[in-house]
């Protein structure tokens, strides 16, 4: 079984929490969710970012940490995504019987 990391666990239970558990989290929940953090870190964190503040150092800084921001939010978004079937059924089982 594919065990998520804390912060993929973390959304996929705000999303849960606040889209119930009739009958998941199933694999559609995981790419609904990577879905919209796709979208998240398209509309946060563009993939072609530019600080024009006239200050390179900072204008790298800033750069740099759009980049970290946004790979990490997709990292998430793959994490999610790529759960098969019969592992998104374990992690719903396991998370109904705690």
């Amino acid at each position: 079984m594919t065990d998520l990391s804390p912060a993929a666990d973390a959304v996929l239970d705000a999303y849960m929490d606040n889209c119930g558990w009739l009958d998941g989290p199933l694999q559609r929940d995981y790419q609904c969710v990577a879905a919209v953090l796709r979208t998240v870190a398209d509309q946060v964190t563009p993939e072609v970012y530019f600080a024009y503040t006239g200050h390179g150092d900072w204008d790298h800084g800033r750069e740099a940490r759009n980049d970290e921001v946004r790979e990490a939010i997709l990292a998430i978004a793959n994490e999610l995504e790529f759960i098969n079937e019969e592992d998104a059924l374990v992690i719903a089982v396991e998370t109904k019987v705690q």
